[in-house]
């Protein structure tokens, strides 16, 4: 029996070791990020070896988070809905970094849970507009400025799994988060050729400080939430989006562009009148 001896070049770039620090050397903005899935997805982001820059009008919230999250995570009052302030979010992290690699467009706002189009006030659709479709067109805009000179870059948006199916949301929610839809799939086209992927994450209901404006129970949420859902046994979580978005920001993702990623437990492709009918005869 020959033995062949093997040599193992390890600065060979086709070996690759598995770490888990999935974001290590990238710089990521975060809109949004001193609650909800955005503080989230700053902690995980940071926990995976990434520079993070927390946006928000949330300034106690953010200070705090960005203190207790320590060195490489700073604070940025950001007003997405203002380019100006857009321009400064994005030119003081280049500023501070030197790059920028993710740009995670997350800041949303709700007009209410549910309504009717019939009731639905102009200045309700305006507002909600303002920030959820063109805070992110701002954000995709200036991030996109600083990223076609480095020739690569992943701009992220969390949408609405209302973008899938209707009825999950009011009228103008649905509108703005459909436009968010269209930034995907327009950017990814356009940006391509730069080395950019651009994908949204589209989150059934969950309990964040947005949704449990007022008082509401997180608990009561989750609990109707889950019951209203398709997937027995889970309950849907800040990190199971922030999660999903770690994933489109790493070099996992590398070759992943245009999608929207939607994190529903399958409800938007169950038919509720076929799964009712089935559940009653066995």
């Amino acid at each position: 029996m020959v033995f062949k001896s093997l040599s193992l070049n390890l600065n060979d770039d086709r070996i690759k070791f598995s770490s888990n620090f999935r974001l290590e050397g990238k710089v990521a903005i975060i809109t949004g990020g001193a609650s909800g899935i955005g503080a989230t997805a700053a902690q995980l982001f940071h926990e995976n070896g990434a520079k993070v820059v927390i946006a928000d009008l949330q300034d106690k919230l953010g200070e705090s988070l960005a203190e207790k999250l320590g060195e490489g995570v700073s604070y940025v009052h950001c007003d997405i809905s203002n380019e100006n302030d857009v321009i400064d979010l994005v030119d003081t992290t280049v500023a501070k970094y030197g790059k920028l690699d993710v740009m995670y467009n997350n800041a949303g706002i709700l007009d209410r849970n549910f309504g009717s189009v019939l009731d639905t006030p102009k200045s309700d659709l305006e507002r909600i507009l303002a920030v959820n479709t063109v805070g992110g067109f701002l954000g995709a805009k200036h991030a996109a400025r600083v990223m076609v000179p480095q020739q690569k870059g992943c701009i992220l948006f969390t949408a609405s799994a209302c973008t899938e199916i209707a009825g999950l949301g009011s009228p103008a929610y649905m509108v703005s988060k459909y436009g968010v839809l269209a930034l995907v799939k327009s950017l990814a086209a356009e940006l391509g050729q730069y080395g950019i992927r651009v994908n949204c994450v589209s989150p059934y209901g969950l309990a964040t400080g947005m949704s449990t404006h007022g008082g509401v129970d997180p608990a009561l949420i989750e609990a109707s939430m889950s019951q209203l859902g398709n997937l027995r046994g889970q309950v849907l979580k800040t990190d199971g989006i922030a999660n999903a978005a770690l994933y489109l920001a790493s070099d996992e993702a590398s070759y992943v562009s245009g999608q929207n990623l939607v994190i529903d437990g399958g409800f938007s492709i169950v038919n509720p009148t076929i799964m009712k009918a089935y559940n009653i005869i066995k």
